[in-house]
């Protein structure tokens, strides 16, 4: 029994200490299925979101949602301190004579009260180790407790800030594709003179953010979980409206931008992938089909009266759909697993942007650029 209690408890903090220097230490991407952190989350969220299902709607589901990222945090770090503190408690109980407590030998009870009072170095005094190897155990235990204190620390500011630079993008689309934001939106918002030119410029900018949300993320993809101020802006919606984007500059749109939108949408398309991935979310077919024959032909007629020239035919149609099945089952997927809506191509009437409202009075029309700056 005192060998298994000891591999247990060996076992118990490899796993531990393993698991928080790939959430915290690594900088890539963690594919394996059967892990602490991935297995938590997974769990844990599945739980949460069918609570908040269950008892809300609406705007309050929504709200409630969106405590899962902050909390989980914490609670993630419980989950790691008790594994340690359960480990070191197997290695104590392991020695017959390792500790020396009022009562007599100690219990396993006594072992894990024993290991917390190390773990954050309280130092009570009540139960002592009694062997050299007991000590060692206290020293090394202490000490690993300081470092993951430490840890911990650390890890909280670059999360928030690589937070910040993500919503800073993902506010700035509102101006510019709407709220939420669609590719219809945001190419009739670039019809002007240079528009395309701005539009160009606005690709290149996703392209980079693209590119660092894919690299925060497999970092920190608890940060997925995080979700923006507004109900109607989110990562998601905004990198399905650049990819929906790009697709269209691609294959339809009349003096586009054909080379940064292809840069932009491979990138865009990888970050969508590899996160699908990381949260083992398989690709699904979209239900209903986002961009069916109908929708495709209210989307060129709604672009045509705005000024933005598509092309049309068979090839220009079976180019796009061949786009967009290579990025939106990976993106429905994911929509169906956080929970996050996604925005269709171009939508039924317009609504004021998320800056044209406020908490006393929504306008009754939306203003255009032209008015904008005249104003």
């Amino acid at each position: 029994m005192r060998i298994l209690s000891a591999v247990l408890g060996a076992v118990f903090i490899f796993a531990v200490l393993w698991d928080a220097f790939e959430t915290i230490i690594l900088p890539r991407r963690v594919t394996r299925r059967v892990r602490l952190a991935r297995l938590f989350f997974r769990y844990s969220w599945r739980f949460y979101t069918a609570l908040v299902y269950s008892m809300t709607s609406g705007k309050h589901r929504e709200a409630l949602l969106s405590y899962y990222g902050p909390l989980s945090l914490p609670a993630l770090v419980i989950l790691w301190a008790t594994g340690l503190l359960v480990g070191f408690a197997l290695l104590y109980g392991a020695t017959s004579s390792g500790l020396n407590a009022p009562e007599g030998p100690p219990g396993f009870f006594s072992s894990l009260y024993f290991s917390g009072t190390s773990f954050f170095t309280l130092g009570l005094g009540d139960i002592s180790p009694g062997t050299p190897f007991a000590r060692a155990l206290v020293v090394v235990e202490a000490g690993m407790g300081f470092a993951f204190l430490a840890l911990v620390i650390g890890y909280l500011p670059p999360l928030n800030q690589a937070f910040s630079r993500r919503e800073v993008s993902i506010s700035l689309l509102d101006a510019r594709a709407g709220s939420p934001p669609s590719a219809a939106e945001m190419l009739l918002r670039h019809t002007e003179a240079h528009g395309m030119e701005a539009l160009r410029e606005l690709l290149h900018e996703w392209e980079l953010w693209s590119a660092e949300f894919l690299e925060i993320h497999l970092s920190y993809p608890v940060l997925a979980y995080f979700r923006s101020q507004h109900e109607n802006q989110s990562w998601l919606a905004a990198l399905t409206t650049i990819l929906d984007t790009s697709a269209l500059v691609i294959v339809g749109v009349e003096e586009g931008c054909r080379l940064q939108a292809t840069r932009t949408f491979a990138i865009a398309r990888h970050a969508v992938v590899d996160l699908a991935i990381v949260f083992y979310t398989p690709p699904q077919e979209p239900e209903p089909d986002r961009l069916s024959s109908a929708e495709l032909t209210r989307l060129r007629t709604v672009l045509a009266k705005g000024g933005v020239k598509v092309h049309e035919g068979v090839e220009i149609d079976r180019k796009l759909e061949e786009l967009r099945r290579t990025y939106e089952p990976y993106v429905y997927s994911l929509s169906q697993y956080f929970r996050i809506a996604i925005p269709p191509w171009v939508f039924e009437s317009s609504h004021p942007d998320n800056w044209q409202t406020s908490a006393w009075v929504t306008p009754s029309r939306r203003f255009n650029d032209r008015e904008v700056r005249h104003f």
